[in-house]
């Protein structure tokens, strides 16, 4: 079924929109995947917050022009879907690597992948997925900055126990003697 200009017109506007306010991209073929595998990946994206859209490549090509994915642009070739993380930058790298995991779906090909304007292989993946998520970027970010008030705590304690042990080192050896 093809679109009619108006349709095209609101497919290109609202991947541009989502473009727009994504932190990264991946553009994957989709040849061979059954409509229950789709449906299974679009039900996994709704949950992680990841836009996944099948696009016509001439539309998907026009709606990232002029956005940071601008460098996918020669990767849209062929039967693709593309996603994009609206919430952290590894979601759509982690949804596409647990799909891959399961042993039916390994007809979907990531082609390429874009982070910050950035266009990368597909090799890629496994890196844009361990990003951490932005809980986890807290936590570490605080582990780091609480590091040194845990040893400069452990250091202030550490003089009374040291004061104890030398004066209990110091009576055993009285009594030795």
């Amino acid at each position: 079924m093809s679109l009619n200009l108006a349709e095209k017109q609101a497919v290109v506007a609202e991947v541009a929109k989502v473009a727009a306010s994504a932190h990264s991209a991946i553009a994957a073929e989709y040849r061979g995947l059954s409509v229950a595998q789709l449906t299974s990946l679009r039900v996994k994206a709704r949950q992680t917050g990841v836009y996944l859209r099948v696009v016509k490549n001439t539309l998907a090509r026009r709606a990232v022009r002029g956005t940071e994915f601008e460098c996918l642009q020669p990767s849209l070739v062929g039967p693709l879907i593309l996603a994009f993380s609206r919430e952290d930058p590894g979601a759509a790298a982690r949804l596409f690597r647990e799909f891959l995991k399961e042993k039916a779906n390994d007809k979907l090909i990531v082609k390429a992948l874009a982070v910050s304007g950035q266009a990368f292989p597909a090799s890629e993946l496994d890196r844009l997925a361990s990003l951490p998520t932005r809980d986890e970027a807290i936590s570490l970010l605080m582990a780091c900055l609480r590091a040194p008030l845990d040893k400069f705590a452990r250091t202030l304690s550490e003089i009374p126990g040291k004061l104890v042990r030398t004066i209990e080192a110091i009576r055993q050896q009285k009594e030795a003697a």
